[in-house]
């Protein structure tokens, strides 16, 4: 059965992990009795623990009661039986019940057919009967390091996910309308999948974005936001994919992409209802191939990005008017997040009305305890056509001139406060147009194409003018 007995060769044979806090623990399974003895003793001369199971039942059963370190397993369990059917099955279902357990097959008909299909059904090495004992224990403590360092990995890349968990951006949301939204990101946060995120301005899309890349396995790796709306045509192509020196006239050296500087990471695509329907076709082809090509080279670079876009546009009604292609929309809608604004959430305004005010009272090193029952109301009376973005600066704006220790509504100036509204004529151009594009979105629930139509800009210039205002 065996070339040589356990305790003459004991010297001679790898000893199991010296690293290793406790004795290596290994399940054998054969229906003979006789190996069963023999492995005990050569694994127990050896320093390892040894249970023995005779039959598929004793192995599931036993594997449910402890953790192993390995498994050596015995191919045929019924007399005169030599397919290694028996042993096939098992190690299926071992595979999907312990997928970290190393298991080594073990087969008196060895053959290269028959251990070929074994590791191909997740077995790590596999013994031919009679073994020696010298490769026997070489494999065994091989397993059993590798097995350990794999489960190690494992529970650290868990851990570090909990960690991660710890430094995620925070979302200040209590209503009711967000806590299917909160669960969702939960779920697909860890995934790879593309994101939509719908939703007004200022309601917070970049911000979830960050925090679904926060918490997911590429957190470590870069998040590269891109402002879609602010490209210009003739720019697109040269900051997504990059440019080769000389490639055109102001391209005087090499320049990487955001989709290269994104690898490994996550690309964050705001605005992306506002790209030109001639460069979809190219945005879509990189992100089916995931093959980049720098203008003016004909080199692909292949890069691994996760994809997030998100737009306050309607999109499926932008599919039908012809102004955005379907197939990309079914690209980056794997999944969809729609973020209400702020005035369907009403009882996320104080909370973060107190976030904003805290945070700006540090800042500019101001004592402030709150707000007065006055400056609430208002806070809670407002339409917030900007939303959460709208929001802030309006905490920011009544820090600085709150004089007390409580913003009061006329630190605020909004619609409702008991302050008088700025005269037309005491107001800045920045100031005047500023103002006209906040009631033109509040007039047109936040939806920018049809505030650019009656303010007669275009959607591309209004975006700039959202952007440099902030609002």
């Amino acid at each position: 059965m065996m070339t040589s007995t356990a305790a003459g060769v004991a010297a001679a044979h790898p000893m199991p992990p010296s690293n290793s806090r406790q004795r290596p623990h290994v399940l054998v399974a054969d229906d003979q009795a006789d190996v069963l003895e023999a492995l005990r003793l050569l694994l127990k001369t050896h320093g390892y623990d040894v249970d023995a199971a005779s039959s598929p039942g004793a192995v599931l059963s036993a594997l449910e009661k402890r953790d192993y370190d390995a498994l050596l397993l015995d191919m045929n369990y019924t007399r005169d039986t030599t397919s290694g059917r028996e042993g096939l099955d098992l190690l299926e279902q071992l595979r999907s019940l312990e997928p970290d357990l190393p298991i080594v097959v073990m087969t008196a008909w060895g053959s290269v057919e028959g251990a070929v299909e074994a590791m191909r059904r997740g077995a790590r090495d596999y013994i031919e009967k009679p073994w020696d004992n010298s490769r026997l224990m070489t494999i065994l403590v091989t397993q059993v390091e590798l097995g350990r360092a794999l489960r190690l990995a494992r529970r650290l890349e868990t851990e570090n996910r909990l960690l991660r968990r710890d430094n995620l951006p925070r979302i200040i949301a209590e209503s009711a309308k967000m806590k299917p939204i909160l669960q969702l990101m939960e779920r697909i946060g860890p995934s790879d999948a593309n994101v939509l995120i719908t939703g007004e301005h200022g309601t917070g899309k970049e911000l979830v974005a960050q925090w679904l890349h926060a918490s997911s396995p590429r957190a470590q790796k870069p998040f590269i936001p891109v402002n879609m709306g602010g490209l210009s045509e003739g720019l697109f192509e040269s900051e997504l994919f990059g440019h080769v020196r000389g490639s055109f006239t102001d391209a005087k050296t090499d320049r990487v992409g955001r989709f290269e500087l994104a690898d490994n990471g996550t690309i964050f695509l705001d605005e992306i209802g506002n790209v030109p329907i001639a460069l979809q076709s190219k945005l879509l082809r990189v992100l089916q191939t995931g093959d980049v090509e720098r203008v003016g080279s004909s080199k692909a670079r292949h890069v691994d990005v996760r994809v997030i876009s998100a737009t306050n546009a309607r999109l499926p009604e932008e599919v039908a008017a012809g102004r955005f292609r379907e197939d990309l929309l079914f690209r980056i809608n794997t999944i969809e997040l729609h973020l209400p604004p702020l005035r369907e959430r009403r009882e996320d305004i104080g909370p973060l009305a107190m976030h904003f005010l805290r945070r700006h009272a540090e800042r500019y090193r101001k004592r402030l305890a709150g707000f007065d029952a006055g400056a609430m109301h208002v806070l809670l009376e407002h339409s917030w056509p900007g939303n959460i973005r709208e929001l802030d600066h309006a905490i920011e704006r009544a820090v600085l001139l709150a004089q007390g220790d409580q913003v009061r509504p006329q630190d605020l100036a909004l619609r409702g406060s008991s302050a008088a509204a700025p005269r037309l004529e005491d107001l800045t151009l920045e100031e005047v147009e500023r103002l006209l594009i906040q009631k033109a979105l509040s007039r047109y629930d936040g939806n920018v194409s049809r505030a650019a139509q009656a303010l007669g800009l275009s959607r591309s210039a209004l975006y700039r003018r959202i952007a440099t205002y902030e609002l």
